[in-house]
C-alpha cells in the first residue's frame, strides 16, 4: 500500500511539473523584457536611440512621484522631462552594458541636467541602464541627450500644463508631427498609465534624426482618450 502511495505522488508531482512548464511556455512575455540571448548586450552595439519624453505631472501623482522631492517637490511644475536616450534595436534593446565608466553619475554632471532630467536618481539609473550601451563617456551620452532634447519641438498646446487636457493617442502624436517636420506617425508612440498619458517615445538615427520604428510603434497606447493632468 506504501508502495503504491508513493507512485501516486510521484505521478502526481510529474504532472504538476509539466503542467507548469506548458502553462510557462504559453504565457505572454513581453519581446522587450524577454532577452535570453544577453550576448548581443555590448555597448555601441545597436539599431537606433528612442528619445522617451516624460509627462512629470502623471509621475508626480504617483506613489513613487510623491516620494521624489527634487522632481515633483511643492515648487516644482516639470512638463515634459526626459524619461531617457535609449539604445534600441530592431528587435528588444540592450541594457546594462559593461563599461569603463563608472556607474555613478558625478554629482556636478548629473546637476547640470536638472532642467530636463529633474533628479539624480533618474540621471543615475537612465546613466546605468541606457547609457552604459550608447559606446559613449558619461560626458559625451548626457550631451547627447541634451542634443536630443534640444531638436525636438514641443507642442506649446501640450507643455503648458495649466489645466487637464483629453486626447486620443493619434491627435497627441500629431500635434508632435506638426511641429516637428521629418516625424512620422511609424516614428512615434504615446505611452499611456492607465488612462493618463506617460510619456512620448520618438525614435531617431545615431545622428538623431527622425526614423520609423515599427517594434516601438506597435507598442504605443490605444485607448481613445488620454489624460494630460495638470501640472501641480
Amino acid at each position: 500500500m506504501m508502495k503504491k502511495s508513493s507512485a501516486v505522488r510521484e505521478i502526481l508531482f510529474a504532472a504538476v511539473l509539466m503542467l507548469a512548464t506548458a502553462i510557462s511556455a504559453l504565457s505572454p512575455v513581453n519581446a522587450q523584457e524577454r532577452r535570453q540571448d544577453r550576448t548581443q548586450d555590448r555597448a555601441g552595439n545597436f539599431d537606433f536611440y528612442v528619445l522617451s519624453l516624460s509627462w512629470s505631472p502623471t509621475f508626480c501623482a504617483s506613489d513613487k512621484g510623491a516620494r521624489n522631492g527634487q522632481q515633483c517637490g511643492l515648487d516644482k511644475r516639470s512638463r515634459f522631462v526626459v524619461h531617457g536616450l535609449w539604445p534600441q534595436n530592431e528587435n528588444g534593446y540592450p541594457d546594462f552594458c559593461r563599461t569603463a565608466e563608472s556607474d555613478r553619475v558625478p554629482r556636478d554632471l548629473g546637476e547640470a541636467m536638472f532642467d530636463i532630467m529633474p533628479s539624480m536618481g533618474l540621471v543615475g539609473h537612465q546613466w546605468r541602464k541606457h547609457g552604459s550601451c550608447s559606446g559613449l563617456g558619461q560626458r559625451a551620452y548626457f550631451e547627447k541627450v541634451r542634443q536630443a532634447f534640444q531638436q525636438i519641438e514641443i507642442p506649446a498646446d501640450l507643455s503648458r500644463g495649466d489645466r487637464p487636457l483629453s486626447l486620443s493617442a493619434d491627435e497627441i502624436e500629431q500635434k508632435f508631427l506638426s511641429a516637428n517636420p521629418g516625424m512620422t506617425h511609424r516614428g512615434i508612440a504615446a505611452s499611456c498609465e492607465g488612462r493618463q498619458l506617460e510619456e512620448i517615445r520618438i525614435c531617431l538615427t545615431k545622428d538623431l534624426a527622425f526614423r520609423d520604428c515599427a517594434e516601438v510603434d506597435r507598442r504605443g497606447c490605444t485607448i481613445s482618450q488620454i489624460t494630460l493632468p495638470p501640472a501641480r
